[in-house]
């Protein structure tokens, strides 16, 4: 399909930049009006999954979105409860899964979650498959919106009809290409938010299961690619950093996704660089559209002028998902 290129400017004035129109949304944006229903799904190695269901408006919905957010974040993070709240208005239920250890409670295995575990977005969707919907629609955010990628493309033509199509934003399609554009200096203040957050779940891991995870080895973690290749890897049956970079970016796996599907990422994402993503294979695809944005930032997307709390993210979702 067609490269889309926006030519307008999405953010405002006083957010000139990527960095800013990634970092302001996290810091000062409020989200009210989402009421989560929390269901507890057991997984097959005895792990669990947590799953947040909001529901629509209008009771009796036959229209489910599927949310899943990126690194390090969880169902309450702004840019998941802007889009539940905006899409649960228009008739869609929404079921924002927690992925391994981000929803509040540490997970029982030694295994965390990781770019590439479409294993347990399958479990997610299967348990979905099992309610009442008519349709069901994919929704993934950076970490997220690679999963997604990945598990269309490993389903391919196999896919449950039910899915019809799928969004995702900010999406690093390169793993390798952004796990080494996040060591630069001027995107440190990304990579040590993640290593802050991460590198405390592993000690927490490590005094359960000593024999799995080495905690000596966190004095060799200084990026992100260090603690991948440290424990990411390891703990995931991967050779190494740059082996599971290969085996999980959805890069590899988008020639077969088989429903339409939209790309959107910003030219300026400070976190993902645009020419990591695979312009021309994109270019040349039957179901998948890419549609990149002169601005936007990393999962940001707030417009020059917002209306009823909605970003500008929320809006296109909605038009994609309503067609």
């Amino acid at each position: 399909m067609p490269l889309i290129e926006t030519a307008s400017k999405i953010s405002p004035y006083w957010l000139p930049n990527g960095h800013l129109q990634s970092i302001y949304p996290a810091l000062f944006r409020s989200i009210k009006g989402v009421f989560y229903h929390r269901e507890r799904i057991v997984t097959p190695d005895e792990d669990f999954l947590d799953l947040d269901w909001s529901y629509a408006k209008s009771p009796g919905s036959k229209k489910l979105v599927i949310l899943s957010h990126g690194l390090e974040g969880n169902s309450t993070r702004q840019y998941i409860l802007g889009m539940v709240r905006l899409l649960n208005q228009h008739g869609f239920d929404c079921l924002a899964w927690n992925f391994r250890g981000c929803g509040g409670e540490m997970n029982k295995t030694a295994r965390f979650y990781h770019s590439g575990a479409t294993e347990d977005l399958d479990l997610v969707i299967q348990n979905a498959l099992g309610k009442d919907y008519e349709q069901i629609h994919l929704l993934g955010f950076s970490l997220g919106g690679n999963l997604t990628l990945k598990y269309l493309g490993e389903s391919g033509v196999h896919l449950n009809p039910k899915i019809k199509n799928a969004l995702v934003f900010s999406v690093p399609m390169d793993l390798r290409a952004c796990s080494l554009s996040i060591i630069q200096p001027e995107n440190s203040v990304y990579m040590h938010r993640f290593l802050n957050t991460l590198k405390p779940k592993v000690n927490a891991k490590a005094a359960i299961f000593p024999d799995s995870i080495n905690i000596s080895d966190q004095k060799h973690v200084r990026t992100l690619y260090d603690f991948d290749h440290i424990f990411t890897a390891p703990l995931h049956g991967f050779d190494g950093a740059d082996h599971y970079y290969e085996q999980c970016s959805s890069k590899f796996f988008i020639r077969d996704i088989a429903i339409p599907t939209m790309v959107i990422n910003a030219k300026n994402d400070p976190i993902v660089p645009f020419e990591s993503l695979p312009i021309e294979e994109l270019r040349a695809h039957a179901n998948v559209c890419l549609v990149a944005t002169q601005d936007g930032g990393h999962c940001g997307f707030r417009p020059a002028r917002v209306k009823n709390g909605v970003y500008w993210s929320e809006e296109r979702a909605l038009e994609f998902l309503s067609r």
